[in-house]
């Protein structure tokens, strides 16, 4: 094997460089203190994503996919969130881009599919959780 770094999981898909930042931002929204501006945030993931394309490697990558996953489940688990409380609609979309991201890493060589594993199991369950729990206010 060469020294050179591998890029394939470059190629997978998009939609996590695009999605992801905005939706993260509004997950972490919650969290700061003070609070920061949501667009604020927003480009602040959007840079660190950039990073990660342009610079990080696969498994700072999967680093950073894992960090997602756990505000996703602690959205999807946590109590019903008010406002300024997290986003369930980010939440949803941000579940569903990692698990598609991470669906995709079978094909590809090495073994980023088989340790996303768990991951998966995680996002499977908050998308059910996010997708069958109503926002609050409303009613089942």
């Amino acid at each position: 094997m060469s020294g050179r770094r591998r890029l394939d999981w470059l190629g997978l898909t998009p939609e996590p460089e695009r999605e992801l930042p905005a939706a993260v931002a509004a997950l972490r929204a919650s969290s700061q203190r003070p609070p920061v501006a949501p667009a604020e945030l927003a480009a602040a993931e959007r840079r660190r994503v950039e990073h990660l394309v342009l610079r990080g490697s696969r498994h700072s990558w999967l680093r950073y996919l894992a960090e997602v996953t756990e505000l996703v489940t602690a959205a999807a688990t946590g109590p019903e969130p008010g406002p300024g409380q997290g986003d369930r609609t980010a939440a949803l979309l941000a579940a569903e881009v990692v698990l598609d991201h991470h669906r995709m890493l079978i094909g590809l060589p090495g073994p980023g599919y088989g340790r996303t594993a768990r991951d998966r199991a995680a996002l499977e369950s908050a998308v059910r959780t996010l997708r069958t729990t109503p926002p609050t206010g409303e009613s089942r």
